[in-house]
């Protein structure tokens, strides 16, 4: 996960008694000479902060009265995002003795004041809440806090919260560190701060603020100090309990068999990360991830014979919490397999630049990822990629080799059974429970964050949306040699080979009926689109032919044949 915004709290943070740390200062400006977004999150009045601090333009963003106004230095513009403070509760408070003040949203008093607060609020039945601050309470409209003001403020400057470092230290900072990627407390802060946080930053006062602020901006991605957080749930083990994995920047390998349910897997986690607001693309070869649409924020591009542009697909990402789905199933495998390996390092461009997509799905990547060439194609050090495929052994072993958590579904291919036990330091039990798995199971591998050192057995959760199997992906997507239809009775002949079904059409309408007289007697068209492709639709109709053509009923068999794959799969013109 690219870093590119870092939010501050003010007081106890980086400033001592209302005075902004000198170190801060400077590696502030350190920071955004290095592209990074800086954004002040304060209880503070607007008004208060710029007197203390001065120019309010050292930083990109302030958030103030802990949320309610947003303000952006180099224009001018702040915005009230809560209803102002009401006059009858500053009144009611005055009456009382309390001394307040009063800002655009906020009223701001002595934490030991909490007692004649409330009694006033509940005498007036407002709907507002107390927040303490150390010393301190601000009163505000329920449901207004830092995570609230930041995430505004980062959607005007088209941002996101994960890839976002916020640093805070006390009470009122729990949401905002929270809502971020990463959230750091201070040594010197809250013990509840300090016990949620992701990390707790070492030192006594605001010059280690400014030395973490230094060591973070030399960083290219958001520091994997912890698993963190943020969990994706996989379903449960044999024994009802949960079972998650932490997702911040890992790279996630999905394998298993052909039909074993490694789509579906995919998908499971692409949609909670949706709705988790990453911005995700998945690039779909074969058409299974189009039921993502359903979720907010998912758009399909692609679609045809021709994928969408790299200027078509910044526009469609340019804010953080848009999901893409690149629909490749109607482009013809040639030019599918020339468009990724050009698409892969644009995506990792952009997320150099922008942050974004926070997770690249990659479906087939046996396909794509086989070459020597695999860093120029993918950002392993930003990592965030998902990649599905049921060779594993095809994959360049530096792929393998990056993966932090890895997903196997049903795998009985002792080829890459073999490969993927090389590679993880599989026992014999694992590899015969793996050859196990039914249809809705997985496998989480040791090493996986949340495999806590043993293989776990998953039954994965059920999906929001539905898993869609493109019949279309099958018309030049080739399957493996040693699956292809051979047009020979000699295994050891030159004979040409089908291995997709456009090759298949093609050939059939190529050959007499001589040639094609074996195949037909023994049902072996039938049996090979039923076991290849699973399509017992299709096996179906074309077994229906073979048996016509033994009785002498077919004329043009290889017509007849042609016409049910066309008819199936929509073959003219593709």
């Amino acid at each position: 996960m690219r870093f590119s915004v870092l939010a501050l709290d003010f007081d106890g943070t980086i400033a001592e008694h209302g005075v902004l740390d000198a170190g801060v200062r400077q590696a502030i400006a350190d920071a955004r000479a290095r592209d990074i977004t800086v954004v002040i999150v304060t209880g503070r009045i607007l008004d208060e902060l710029r007197g203390l601090i001065g120019d309010l333009r050292l930083v990109d963003a302030v958030v103030a009265e802990n949320g309610a106004v947003v303000s952006f230095p180099e224009s001018g513009r702040s915005t009230v995002l809560a209803a102002a403070a009401p006059a009858a509760l500053a009144d009611a408070l005055r009456g009382a003795g309390v001394a307040i003040v009063v800002g655009e949203s906020v009223i701001e008093a002595e934490a030991a004041t909490a007692p004649a607060v409330l009694a006033a609020i509940r005498q007036l039945e407002l709907p507002q809440v107390i927040i303490f601050n150390r010393g301190r309470l601000m009163v505000l409209p329920s449901g207004v806090n830092k995570a609230m003001g930041l995430r505004e403020a980062l959607r005007s400057l088209r941002l996101s919260v994960h890839n976002t470092i916020a640093i805070g230290d006390a009470e009122n900072d729990h949401d905002l560190i929270e809502a971020c990627e990463l959230g750091v407390a201070v040594a010197w802060g809250s013990a509840a701060l300090k016990a949620r946080a992701d990390e707790v930053l070492e030192g006594t006062g605001p010059p280690a603020v400014a030395g973490y602020i230094r060591t973070v901006v030399d960083q290219p991605r958001i520091p994997p100090t912890r698993v963190g957080r943020r969990h994706v749930s996989l379903g449960r083990d044999r024994d009802g309990r949960p079972v998650s994995i932490a997702v911040r920047g890992r790279n996630v390998l999905i394998v298993g068999d052909p039909k074993s349910g490694k789509s579906w897997a995919a998908g499971l986690l692409c949609e909670q990360l949706i709705l988790q607001r990453y911005s995700t693309c998945v690039i779909d070869p074969e058409g299974d991830y189009s039921g993502l649409e359903t979720l907010p924020g998912v758009v399909i591009l692609g679609g045809g014979a021709e994928g969408p542009s790299p200027r078509e697909l910044r526009v469609a990402l340019r804010y953080p919490d848009v999901n893409v789905v690149l629909d490749l199933s109607h482009m013809r495998h040639g030019r599918k397999w020339a468009y990724i390996r050009a698409l892969l390092p644009a995506l990792a461009e952009m997320r150099r630049r922008g942050g974004v997509p926070h997770r690249i799905l990659l479906d087939e990547a046996h396909y794509f990822l086989h070459e020597a060439s695999i860093s120029q194609l993918l950002d392993l050090e930003l990592a965030g990629y998902t990649l599905v495929t049921y060779q594993p052994s095809r994959l360049h072993p530096d792929v393998v080799a990056a993966s932090e958590a890895t997903i196997v579904t049903r795998l009985t291919d002792p080829r890459e059974l073999e490969a993927l036990a090389t590679s993880s330091g599989w026992t014999p039990a694992w590899r015969e429970a793996i050859g196990q798995l039914e249809l809705g199971q997985a496998a989480l591998l040791p090493g996986a964050p949340g495999a806590d050192g043993a293989m776990t057995i998953v039954e994965l959760a059920p999906r929001m949306t539905s898993h869609v199997r493109h019949r279309e992906k099958y018309l030049d997507v080739p399957v493996p040699r040693d699956r292809a239809f051979v047009f020979s009775n000699d295994p050891a002949s030159a004979h040409p080979i089908a291995a997709s079904l456009r090759e298949f059409v093609v050939a059939v309408a190529s050959r007499p009926v001589d040639q094609l007289r074996t195949f037909l007697d023994r049902g072996d068209f039938s049996r090979w689109i039923a076991t290849v492709f699973g399509d017992t639709m299709l096996a179906d109709q074309v077994r229906g032919i073979e048996d016509q053509f033994r009785l002498g009923r077919v004329s043009d068999v290889s017509d007849a044949i042609a016409h049910a794959v066309e008819e199936r799969y929509e073959l003219t013109g593709r």
